[in-house]
C-alpha cells in the first residue's frame, strides 16, 4: 500500500502564508488609521493582529490534530457543544464568508474605478460594479467552469509580488509625505486610546483572516510536533513582517493623517512613486486578484453547504448537483444571492467589515475553545505523534479574550450591526429546532 503523502516545511510555510495574505491588506489599513487616534495605536494593532493570528494557527491546528475535520467545523462544533449551536454558527460562518467576498469585491471595484477618473463614482455604482463580478462568476461556475489550482498560485505570487511593490517604496525617502501635524480634538467625544485600539483592530482582524484553515492540515504535515509549530511561527513571522513595512510604506510615503481619507490607498503609494500609469497597471493587477478571490469563495463555500446537507444540518436539496457537471446548483444559487444582498443592504466597505468581523468573533471564540474540551477527552492521542502546542491555555486564552474585545468595540461603535448578527444567530438556531421538529412529525 503506497504511504500518504505528508507535507514537508517549506510546503506547510507556503500554505500559511497563502492562507493569509489576501486583498485586505491594500484597503483596511486606511481603515485601521482612521480608527486611530495616533501611530502607536495603528501600529500596536497591526503587531497585537498578527500574534492573535499566531496563537489562532496554533490553536486549529492542534484541534484539526485532535478531531481531523470534514465538511467544515460543523462536526467541531457539535461535538463541543450541541448541534443547534454547530448549526446556526455554521451558517453564520458561511453568511460571514459571504460578506467577506462581498466585502473583497468591494476592494476591487474601487480599485477599477480609478482607470476611469473621469467618472463621478459613488459607493453604489462600486456595489453594482461588485454585484456584476460575483454574478459573472456565478454564471461561470453555474457551467462547471472553474480556475485552476495552478491559477491559484499564480494570484498568490501576484499578491505577494504586490505587496512587495508597495514595501519597495521606503526606498524613495525623496517621494515621503511631509509629515502633518494631528488635529487634538479635546471634546468629550473624543475616544481614550484602548477604544482606539478596539475599532482599529477591526479592521486589522480582517486582514489576517485564514490562519484558521490550519486545522485542516493537523494530520497531513509531516513530524507535526515539530514542523507545525515552526512553520506557523515561519509563516505568520513573514506575514507580520510584510504587513509590517507595508504599512510603514503607507505611514511615510502617504503620511498617518492622510491615509485616514483615503480608500484606494496602495494606488496612491505607487502614483506617486511610479506614476499613474503604474498606478493603473498595478489597479488592473489587483482587480484580477480580486477576481479570482470571488471565484475561489464561490467555488468553496457552496461546498461546505453540501457537507451540511449530507450530515443533515440543511435540508438534502442543497446537496443535490447538476447530472451533467456535478454543479451543486442550489448551494451555490444561495451564496451568491447572499453575497448580492449583503451588498445591497450595506453598500460600504466599512459595513460589511463591521458584520463580517462580529458574525466571525462568535465562530472564532466557540471554535476555537473546543480544544479545552478536546484536551480533556483525547487525552489518549497524546504522545502519539499529533501535534500538541505548547503555552496551554495562555494561547488560546488570548486569542479567545482578543476577538471579544474585538466583538465588545465593533458594538459600542455600531449597536445596530450588533444586534443584527445577534438576530441571525438566533434566527438559525430556531431554523435548526423547528427543522428537526418538522423531522420527528
Amino acid at each position: 500500500m503506497q504511504q500518504q503523502q505528508k507535507l514537508g516545511l517549506f510546503s506547510f510555510i507556503m500554505i500559511v502564508v497563502g492562507l493569509v495574505i489576501g486583498m485586505g491588506i491594500f484597503r483596511t489599513a486606511a481603515t485601521s488609521a482612521k480608527d486611530a487616534v495616533d501611530p502607536t495605536v495603528y501600529f500596536s494593532a497591526w503587531i497585537i493582529g498578527g500574534l492573535v493570528a499566531l496563537c489562532g494557527a496554533l490553536t486549529y491546528a492542534e484541534i484539526g490534530s485532535r478531531y481531523p475535520v470534514t465538511g467544515g467545523y460543523y462536526k467541531v462544533f457539535s461535538y463541543a457543544y450541541h448541534p443547534s449551536i454547530a448549526f446556526a454558527i455554521n451558517c453564520i460562518i458561511l453568511i460571514s464568508n459571504a460578506a467577506s467576498l462581498s466585502g473583497v469585491a468591494l476592494i476591487g471595484a474601487g480599485y477599477i474605478t480609478k482607470l476611469f477618473p473621469e467618472y463621478a463614482w459613488t459607493d453604489i455604482h462600486k456595489a453594482l460594479i461588485s454585484c456584476i463580478a460575483i454574478g459573472v462568476f456565478y454564471l461561470i461556475n453555474l457551467k462547471g467552469l472553474k480556475m485552476s489550482s495552478a491559477t491559484q498560485n499564480v494570484l498568490m505570487l501576484i499578491k505577494i509580488a504586490m505587496v512587495v511593490i508597495i514595501i519597495g517604496a521606503l526606498f524613495f525617502p525623496e517621494k515621503h509625505a511631509v509629515p502633518v501635524e494631528a488635529v487634538v480634538d479635546n471634546s468629550s467625544l473624543q475616544i481614550s486610546w484602548i477604544q482606539s485600539l478596539g475599532l482599529s483592530l477591526i479592521a486589522v482582524s480582517f486582514t489576517y483572516g485564514g490562519y484558521q484553515q490550519t486545522i485542516n492540515f493537523g494530520k497531513e504535515v509531516d513530524q507535526p510536533q515539530k514542523n507545525i509549530p515552526k512553520g506557523i511561527f515561519i509563516g505568520i513571522g513573514i506575514i507580520i513582517t510584510l504587513y509590517l513595512l507595508a504599512n510603514l510604506s503607507y505611514y511615510y510615503v502617504v503620511g498617518f493623517e492622510q491615509m485616514k481619507g483615503e480608500r484606494e490607498i496602495a494606488y496612491v503609494v505607487i502614483e506617486k512613486i511610479m506614476g499613474t500609469q503604474a498606478a493603473d497597471i498595478f489597479s488592473f493587477f489587483l482587480f484580477f486578484g480580486v477576481l479570482a478571490y470571488v471565484n475561489a469563495l464561490l467555488l468553496s463555500n457552496p461546498r461546505v453547504m453540501y457537507a451540511m446537507s449530507e450530515e443533515g444540518a440543511l435540508p438534502k436539496i442543497f446537496s443535490k448537483s447538476d447530472p451533467k457537471n456535478q454543479v451543486l446548483v442550489v448551494s451555490l444559487t444561495v451564496f451568491a444571492a447572499v453575497c448580492i444582498v449583503i451588498l445591497f443592504f450595506a453598500q460600504t466597505f466599512e459595513k460589511i467589515l463591521n458584520f463580517t468581523i462580529f458574525l466571525d468573533c462568535f465562530g472564532m471564540i466557540a471554535s476555537s475553545a473546543a480544544i479545552f474540551k478536546l484536551r480533556r477527552e483525547t487525552k489518549h492521542l497524546d504522545g502519539t505523534g499529533i501535534f500538541k502546542m505548547k503555552l496551554y491555555p495562555w494561547i488560546p486564552l488570548f486569542f479567545i479574550a482578543n476577538y471579544a474585545f474585538v466583538g465588545i468595540s465593533i458594538a459600542l461603535q455600531d449597536l445596530s450591526t450588533a444586534l443584527t448578527g445577534l438576530i441571525v444567530l438566533g434566527v438559525f438556531m430556531v431554523i435548526f429546532f423547528i427543522s428537526k421538529k418538522f423531522k420527528t412529525v
